[in-house]
């Protein structure tokens, strides 16, 4: 079997607040030597730094969310950066968190947003504060709806969305999900 049918690993690097601010600022040298990861220039792109620097204020405002906010995702065992995933915050009052993953666009369609969903996954699943994931998807992006396919997610709804139009509202019970 070749490497390109085996299954995608991935692990998860800190974007430090510092990291973060270099990133949305533009600074992928900086965002890349405080991540300690050579990051991609999708990670300098407008729209990631939007997304960068939208983060390293929520960081500031509470550093408390940090192990769950946006990490780099990292390929194993060749170390190449091919995304960010993490969740959009600690658990809410109800226990529910909503994860978040791109992958760079030189590494889609080659398995990683499954393997970083997945990693996700595990990872919600192992927090007793944790009782739902959610996922919004936009209702045309074809590749992120068959990306959480198989995951076992139910759509509960639907909303709109300024910038990506209409979303599809996916959830699954943090004790449905299967380990590995």
């Amino acid at each position: 079997m070749t490497s390109e049918l085996l299954p995608k690993r991935v692990r998860f690097v800190e974007l430090s607040a510092r990291a973060l601010r270099a990133l949305a600022e533009g600074d992928l040298a900086g965002g890349s030597a405080e991540a300690g990861v050579a990051l991609d220039e999708y990670f300098v792109s407008d729209r990631a730094r939007g997304i960068f620097g939208y983060r390293a204020g929520q960081l500031a405002e509470d550093p408390s969310v940090a192990p769950w906010i946006v990490r780099a995702a990292v390929s194993e065992p060749d170390g190449a950066v091919v995304g960010d995933a993490g969740f959009h915050g600690p658990p809410d009052e109800a226990g529910m968190v909503e994860v978040g993953y791109t992958v760079v666009p030189g590494y889609r369609r080659q398995g990683y947003a499954r393997a970083m969903l997945a990693a996700l996954l595990v990872r919600a699943a192992a927090e007793p504060g944790v009782r739902t994931v959610r996922a919004r998807i936009g209702s045309g992006n074809d590749a992120s709806l068959a990306t959480i396919a198989g995951f076992g997610f139910t759509c509960v709804g639907e909303q709109g969305n300024e910038r990506d139009g209409l979303e599809l509202v996916f959830e699954i019970p943090a004790d449905a999900i299967q380990a590995g």
